[in-house]
């Protein structure tokens, strides 16, 4: 039995204009439908529905997060730049988007530092310094 999973994300009247902020962002994006109602398109294999709710007094909470997970530093910059630029920074990665979307842009690399005994507390304390990640900074800091 297949298992299908997608994301809806409330917006109060401007589902459009969500689905538009992601596609300048995400290079694989693909718009699968359109309507007054809702605007459904995929990113990173995920299917996302950006839907008009027209609640005023719903927002997000960093208690869910979408988490990228990229392999080098030119795509860390990508996301975070774009996301922050009208969003707000936050520590270890995370940050949230115009929206008040959370999102969390992590190294692939980090998996493999922190899963090594040996690296794993000296790649802690660097990311924990961090408010963007760095690879350049986190193999610096487990090669000492």
């Amino acid at each position: 039995m297949a298992t299908n999973f997608s994301i809806c994300i409330w917006s109060e009247h401007n589902a459009k204009e969500m689905s538009e902020y992601y596609r300048l962002v995400f290079p694989d994006f693909k718009l699968v439908s359109e309507n007054p109602m809702a605007v459904v398109f995929e990113v990173a294999g995920n299917r996302i529905m950006c839907l008009n709710n027209g609640k005023g007094n719903e927002r997000f909470n960093e208690k869910i997060s979408f988490v990228l997970s990229v392999d080098t530093q030119e795509e860390i910059d990508h996301y975070w730049d774009y996301f922050t630029q009208d969003g707000t920074a936050g520590q270890c990665g995370w940050l949230q988007d115009k929206y008040g979307i959370s999102w969390q842009i992590v190294p692939t690399i980090l998996g493999k530092l922190m899963t090594n005994p040996a690296t794993a507390p000296k790649a802690t304390y660097a990311f924990m310094q961090m408010s963007k990640f760095d690879i350049g900074k986190l193999e610096a800091a487990v090669a000492d």
